[in-house]
């Protein structure tokens, strides 16, 4: 009977304890992506689960982005690190060996074909002579370009021989959602159902948006869907969705446009009777202001190219970006 009493006791202290110091709760994640995009995709699909840093902002070129100390204490301390690849975080390398990361790298186009970078077809900066999935042929004078003597001097930014910009066709958008999926679930099993629900509905959302810019790409007149826009960031997009892309500027915003480019691009532009052009969040507008002036073309609007608007903005979301830019587009292809 007293050794009864004694349990007993034990027991209700015990449980006194538990009430009076609950479990403590899971600590989230922490994740570091590299660039705004990257971080919406990580937001949708981690949620509360994830502590998430990004280091390059809305509104933020990713291209010619020079790291902090804090970048670096914060890469230090993930567990998780997201990343383009495709060589468009030049500077991340560095930063990584800097911060002794010992976590594990998500490469979001992990299982991609990159669309290479020819320097003998950079002329124009068009971009787009390809079939787009569906099988229709859209018009352009090559998708290869060069930027590699623009990239001359800028030490530790170097974009490699592919473009970089996957993520404008959302079918590549869905590639990365589940590169994320997995590299989150393997970094933390215990929440990987709640990951991959996430994923699973963010993947719809994109697969829907993907729908809807090929049907209101798909009312414009194949000769009418050309535009021009600041550098070369869509031609995924071109490849994806049946638009040529006209861009003073090669992949990179680091390469800057010789008169030349800029004086063919002009007389394309009248030869061709291309008339809107786009300023992007992330390039000077002086260039297209100018093509503008000298041709008469309409400035279309602003596209987001390589980041996210901020919050208050019209892009800030990776979907609200497709739906921003394809609104623009549209719009001003209608009324040329």
């Amino acid at each position: 009977m007293r050794l009864s009493k004694i349990s007993l006791a034990l027991a209700l202290s015990g449980t006194m304890f538990a009430l009076a110091f609950p479990a403590r709760a899971q600590e989230p994640v922490k994740v570091v992506a590299s660039f705004s995009i990257l971080a919406d995709m990580v937001k949708e699909i981690g949620g509360d689960h994830v502590a998430l840093t990004t280091l390059v902002g809305p509104d933020g070129d990713a291209h010619v982005y020079e790291p902090t100390p804090s970048d670096a204490r914060a890469v230090g301390e993930a567990k998780v690190l997201v990343v383009n690849g495709f060589q468009f975080e030049g500077w991340l390398p560095r930063l990584v060996d800097a911060a002794g990361f010992k976590g594990r790298q998500v490469v979001a186009t992990a299982g991609l074909e990159p669309i290479a970078i020819d320097a003998e077809e950079e002329e124009g900066h068009d971009h787009g002579a390809a079939e787009t999935r569906d099988g229709t042929a859209h018009e352009a004078s090559g998708q290869d370009h060069a930027h590699e003597a623009a990239e001359a001097g800028h030490e530790g930014h170097d974009h490699g021989a592919n473009d970089p910009h996957a993520w404008q066709d959302l079918s590549n958008g869905i590639v990365y959602a589940r590169n994320i999926v997995k590299g989150l679930s393997e970094a933390d099993p215990a929440n990987a159902a709640d990951y991959k629900a996430k994923g699973d509905a963010f993947i719809a959302d994109l697969e829907a948006m993907d729908e809807r810019v090929r049907t209101e790409l798909a009312a414009i007149p194949a000769e009418r869907r050309k535009l021009v826009t600041s550098h070369d960031a869509f031609g995924y997009f071109a490849r994806a969705y049946g638009i040529a892309f006209i861009a003073p500027e090669g992949v990179s915003t680091e390469s800057e446009a010789s008169a030349a480019d800029v004086a063919r691009i002009i007389d394309q532009i009248r030869a061709e009777g291309i008339s809107a052009v786009f300023v992007e969040n992330v390039s000077d507008p002086r260039l297209i202001d100018r093509i503008a002036a000298e041709t008469h073309a309409r400035i279309g609007g602003t596209l987001y190219s390589d980041a996210l608007s901020g919050p208050d903005g019209p892009a800030a979301t990776y979907l609200d970006m497709f739906r921003n830019n394809i609104e623009q587009i549209v719009k001003a292809l209608k009324t040329s």
